[in-house]
């Protein structure tokens, strides 16, 4: 790999994780379509790494919040939020897990990919147009929490993405785009955790893995994500999600295009 595409991807997966546009499907199609080699998913486990650094610097205040409320038990609405987030990231850390072989085989098709991120792309187009937007974060329900938890399994699937699946299951459910996109962020704080320390062993048994495109990668998408989630955060309070649909849609027809030109 050359330091440019340690760059490119990490440039990929600090927009990808946040936005609603599938940071796995990029990081699988950007080496495809260029030629690249695949760098695999223990690079891709130092991009989330970054991304985990971003989001974590990010909701520090509200995280601390959320524990100390959580310490205390569920008669505050911190204190339920944080057991709540507990409690939904439980279905998508159990079923990612299981899942997790077929992640790095046949889930990461370009063709697959492609028909996830404009199905997903409709997904949230219908949803953004029918959803309430009534609900406060602080206002949630643990139902909700767990159906939002349950959906974000189904982004073991490149293209479906995390952060869209749960932001699109937040606003069918009733919430606003701020707080659905919040949750979706605060939610993504275990899991990406989660998954940084089930590959940790395996980056200790091969610290050569460890190199520098490794620490560049993971640098850019620190960066980059921080910078994804406050644009994300500021641009939901005045518009929808249609640019995202769109761009979903695009890629995914220029996908299929390549799939059919190329034989």
């Amino acid at each position: 790999m050359h330091l440019l595409e340690a760059v490119i991807l990490g440039l990929v997966q600090g927009l990808g994780e946040f936005l609603p546009i599938s940071s796995s499907a990029h990081l699988v199609l950007v080496p495809w379509l260029f030629g690249w080699i695949d760098p695999g998913l223990t690079f891709d486990i130092g991009l989330h790494i970054g991304t985990l650094i971003a989001v974590v610097i990010y909701f520090w205040k509200d995280w601390w919040t959320l524990l100390t409320a959580g310490v205390k038990g569920i008669s505050t609405r911190d204190g339920r939020l944080f057991w709540y987030l507990v409690a939904a990231t439980i279905p998508g850390a159990g079923i990612g897990f299981i899942l997790e072989s077929k992640a790095e085989t046949i889930f990461r098709t370009p063709l697959l990919i492609a028909f996830m991120l404009i199905i997903m792309g409709i997904i949230l187009y219908w949803a953004d147009r029918r959803g309430r937007k009534v609900v406060g974060i602080g206002d949630i329900s643990l139902k909700t929490s767990l159906l939002i938890g349950l959906s974000q399994a189904l982004a073991i699937i490149p293209g479906v993405s995390r952060s869209g699946i749960t932001m699109t299951t937040g606003l069918l459910l009733g919430l606003t785009r701020e707080d659905a996109a919040r949750f979706s962020f605060l939610l993504s704080t275990p899991i990406i955790l989660g998954a940084g320390l089930i590959k940790f062993p395996e980056i200790l048994a091969n610290p050569a893995m460890v190199d520098t495109n490794f620490l560049v990668g993971m640098l850019v998408s620190a960066v980059i994500g921080l910078l994804s989630i406050g644009f994300l955060l500021r641009y939901v309070q005045t518009k929808d999600f249609r640019p995202f649909a769109w761009y979903r849609f695009a890629l995914g027809t220029l996908v299929i295009a390549f799939v059919v030109f190329r034989g």
